[in-house]
């Protein structure tokens, strides 16, 4: 969506007790490693630290802050179009909510994904994103065709998807098969409107949905749907099914981190209806992934970006103005100011507004404009062995529980291709804090103990397995908590000017980030990424 005995003097032995922010709980003798990635310098930003004294000065022609998809992706347009005068900023976290992890088991080295794990078939209109995974053999043939082959190794593997309804693990997430005659109708209405949105185009001739969001249609017969909450778009049409409810609610949680009382009927219906990519060699609505999910993305952006480019730090204040653009980073090796001719700000705009003093000279007002973020945690469990499942139910690549308020597991051996299971394996769990208030749940995050988030973390995968199991297999635990995971497209943000402007931004500072889009997914990012390059080449 996040026999432990004897293992403990392995498990000291690999590091994974010295980690920043290890942890044991004594009672169970399980390290835990908790990750706050971007809160110290976030923090630091909101309480207006006092700014050091730049101790060098780096001149380039472009400079691009934060090293999430769409920093990666404007830096790999640049280098691939030969433009070399550029310097990525790596901010805080690198990769952003793309970044993975590593366990060291017993048996070599697990990853894992500490944020986005999957990406659907891209759209027709997705083409940087049809590019790149082009370019790093993802997309094996016809890469800009209705259905391009895509490399089996990255096809999620089947058993994909199951639910656990009923007692039982069901195929699939939509438990159709298992629920009454009016509630099986009412899911084949839902998803044959869907369908047909799929195909819809507005007065514009453009798709009523569209990724990326700037191509969908503008025509008000859609954009109208920005005004109401998907749970009030699904009463207004006589959608009453409970188990239709608990996927869309799951839904929600998962793409948005709200539920559907938050979350646009346009944003709801987006979900479904945005995408359609197709391939030669797969079922429609396949996904992708990788042991560490887009880390596997992020890493090859990366890897084609000269490392005399790149730089450790992150900014702690941007000035632009007619001559260029001003810097202040800080970096290990001491604060340093950067003298751009042109910027692109690719950080999240939380963080750019605290960033650039002067944001709101470009149209974008934070406290009237800046979408709502959800806060999310992300554990990864490392286990000796997996736990016993039934005969007819095998464990899938992505496990989920109906009506959980976790977002279940994905497994990272999933994708191996191998005769036997491997001795250790990773079970990822997810989980959007949306019942309680953004600020709420931000505050908790902060001041939890261990103790309490270890608690929430294993919660959906104790109660299913048992506890006894769970610890008996679990040797190490990593969570990572992400206060300000993603935007929520909640109702107006199809409106919202402040979006809109800094979209539009076409001088010496310009803007690439998934939140100008209202939402957090890949395409969104590489869209933003590779368009504010595009500004920067002519």
């Amino acid at each position: 969506m996040i026999g432990r005995r004897r293992f403990l003097a392995t498990a000291a032995a690999a590091g994974l007790a010295a980690l920043p922010g290890c942890r044991r709980l004594e009672h169970l003798g399980i390290p835990i490693t908790v990750l706050r990635p971007g809160m110290e310098a976030g923090h630091g930003l909101r309480a207006g630290a006092p700014r050091p004294t730049p101790q060098r000065e780096i001149h380039t022609g472009v400079a691009i802050l934060g090293s999430g998809i769409a920093g990666l992706s404007a830096a790999w347009r640049l280098a691939r179009e030969g433009h070399d005068d550029f310097l990525l900023v790596e901010g805080p976290e690198p990769f952003g909510n793309a970044a993975g992890g590593q366990f060291d088991s017993p048996s070599g080295p697990l990853a894992f994904p500490r944020g986005a794990h999957y990406l659907p078939l891209p759209s027709l209109e997705s083409k940087p994103v049809r590019e790149l995974l082009h370019e790093l053999g993802v997309i094996e043939a016809d890469p800009f065709g209705p259905r391009p082959r895509f490399s089996e190794a990255a096809l999620v593997h089947a058993p994909d998807e199951r639910l656990y309804f009923a007692g039982a693990w069901r195929d699939g997430l939509l438990p159709t098969a298992h629920v009454g005659t009016d509630e099986a109708a009412q899911h084949a209405r839902f998803l044959a409107e869907t369908a047909r949105l799929t195909q819809a185009t507005g007065a514009d001739d453009r798709r009523a949905f569209c990724v990326p969001l700037a191509l969908s249609s503008t025509d008000p017969v859609f954009r109208r749907l920005d005004g109401i909450t998907f749970r009030a778009w699904l009463a207004a049409e006589g959608y009453t099914s409970p188990s239709l409810h608990t996927y869309l609610d799951y839904v929600c949680r998962d793409e948005y981190g709200a539920t559907p009382d938050k979350v646009s009927a346009w944003a709801g219906l987006h979900y479904f209806a945005s995408r359609g990519g197709q391939a030669t060699n797969a079922p429609d609505g396949s996904l992708l992934t990788w042991p560490d999910g887009l880390a596997f993305l992020a890493r090859g952006l990366a890897a084609r970006v000269p490392a005399a480019r790149q730089l450790a730090g992150h900014a702690l204040a941007v000035e632009a103005d007619r001559q260029g653009v001003s810097i202040l980073c800080t970096t290990a090796d001491g604060p340093v100011r950067i003298h751009a001719r042109r910027a692109i700000c690719a950080m999240p705009l939380h963080v750019a507004a605290r960033v650039v003093g002067n944001i709101r000279d470009y149209g974008f007002d934070p406290a009237a404009h800046l979408p709502p973020q959800a806060p999310w945690l992300v554990a990864s469990f490392l286990l000796e062995g997996f736990p016993p499942e039934p005969a007819d139910a095998p464990l899938a690549w992505d496990n989920v529980i109906a009506g959980s308020r976790g977002l279940g597991w994905v497994v990272s051996t999933h994708q191996l291709i191998r005769a036997a299971r491997p001795a250790h394996t990773v079970f990822t769990a997810y989980r959007a804090l949306a019942d309680q208030t953004p600020q709420d749940a931000r505050a908790w995050l902060a001041t939890a103990p261990v103790e309490a988030l270890f608690e929430l973390a294993a919660e959906e995968l104790r109660s299913h397995y048992g506890p006894l199991e769970m610890w008996r297999r679990t040797r190490a635990v990593e969570i990572c908590l992400r206060g300000h995971g993603m935007s929520v497209p909640a109702c107006g943000s199809l409106g919202n000017p402040g979006l809109a402007a800094l979209r539009e931004a076409d001088g010496q500072l310009l803007f690439a980030h998934s939140d100008l889009s209202g939402y957090s997914v890949f395409e969104e990012a590489a869209w933003w990424g590779d368009r504010a390059a595009r500004k920067v080449l002519g």
